[in-house]
């Protein structure tokens, strides 16, 4: 029984955190094991940022002075904000040209990669497994019509979503859910149109940029060119809480 828990334990936190499995295999050395996961992992977490660039990838800033930030601590604690170079450097550019156009605007960026191993999964996403993918929350305005920087309809950025119509029918297996017993709960908050069609704009004018996911819905709300716009198939997650890019 032990070594199923431990070893459930070993898979749920690589799978989550990609070096937390390692880091609980360590701390079971320990007598207290719970507070030497903690300082393994959090010693883990750091070097990766230090030795992530040896793999191809560099971390986003969690950070509070930036035009560009991980949208929760949830994705810094889990090491899943890691890219490319190449891919920093034009969500970089792109956050500025929409601050500088709409001053005061933070881009905020969900789920990416993990640091080490092109290859290595980040469940539930299908194809962050390269350094080169990222999702970007969308804009929002509260019901004053007020832009909120930074801040999203639910605490990961995730499962808001807008209302839309789509042609996917109920298939199985798929990861399009819809989550409806949670919508309620989201903050009351409406897409920010605007910065939101200036981003993908922006986005679409990138020479390193290979593709764009955004729900058909929205595309056609933002009156959006289909320039590298794509749809991710009814078998994927929706993309009308989120956007997802990818770099050639």
């Amino acid at each position: 029984m032990r070594i199923l828990i431990h070893g459930s334990l070993f898979l749920g936190l690589t799978v989550l955190t990609q070096i937390g499995g390692l880091a609980w295999l360590l701390a079971c050395l320990f007598r207290r094991r719970t507070l030497a996961f903690l300082l393994f992992y959090a010693g883990a977490s750091f070097s990766a940022v230090l030795i992530a660039p040896q793999f191809g990838r560099v971390a986003l800033s969690c950070g509070a002075n930036s035009t560009l930030q991980v949208q929760s601590w949830f994705y810094c604690a889990t090491n899943r904000r890691f890219v490319t170079p190449q891919l920093r450097e034009t969500l970089e550019t792109v956050s500025s040209q929409v601050a500088e156009t709409y001053p005061g605007t933070i881009t905020a960026v969900l789920d990416a990669n993990f640091p080490f191993l092109d290859g290595f999964p980040l469940p539930p996403h299908l194809s962050h497994n390269d350094g080169k993918k990222a999702d970007l929350a969308l804009y929002y305005k509260d019901v004053d019509g007020t832009y909120l920087p930074g801040q999203t309809r639910s605490p990961v950025g995730y499962f808001a979503f807008e209302d839309g119509r789509t042609h996917c029918p109920k298939v199985w297996p798929s990861l399009r859910w819809d989550f409806d017993v949670l919508q309620p709960y989201w903050r009351d908050l409406a897409l920010e149109g605007n910065r939101t069609r200036y981003l993908m704009t922006q986005l679409q004018a990138q020479p390193s940029v290979r593709r764009i996911f955004l729900e058909p819905h929205l595309v056609t709300q933002l009156d959006l060119g289909q320039d590298r716009i794509g749809f991710q198939g009814c078998r994927a997650a929706r993309h009308d809480d989120h956007i997802h890019i990818e770099i050639k």
